[in-house]
């Protein structure tokens, strides 16, 4: 539980200055919304919730004995997936529409995050570890 907290945490932290910046210069809009309509234009679903838990199994589940290329891999089938999923729900759904955004900002922007929380996640238990 400890793991998938400071990810998620740490994740949320990211999503929410990127996901605010994005949506305040009105690079993508989120014409329907559940929570917090009014609060501000980010998606709080989204940016709060669902990339935050998928980092959390991201980091929980790190091939970290495999070599690199596999560790590439892992990632790209991470972000990958979250793009996807973007992506559909771009094109056939009212919950995200792109502005001046496209899907490979999309990816490259959650392959950093990921890799940013990944340091983190290594840094913040490794650390701790050390201390014991």
């Amino acid at each position: 539980m400890k793991e998938a907290q400071v990810s998620f945490l740490f994740k949320q932290v990211m999503t929410w200055l990127f996901g605010l910046i994005v949506a305040e210069k009105k690079l993508i809009s989120y014409p329907y919304r559940l929570f917090f309509k009014k609060a501000n234009k980010a998606s709080f679903t989204f940016e709060y919730f669902v990339y935050p838990a998928l980092c959390s199994l991201f980091n929980l589940y790190f091939p970290e004995k495999k070599n690199n290329f596999f560790k590439i891999l892992y990632y790209c089938f991470h972000t990958s997936t979250i793009t996807v999923f973007e992506v559909i729900a771009e094109k056939y759904t009212n919950l995200i529409n792109y502005k001046k955004w496209s899907w490979h900002l999309s990816f490259i922007t959650n392959w950093c995050t990921y890799f940013l929380t990944r340091i983190y996640f290594k840094w913040f238990f490794n650390d701790r570890d050390r201390s014991k």
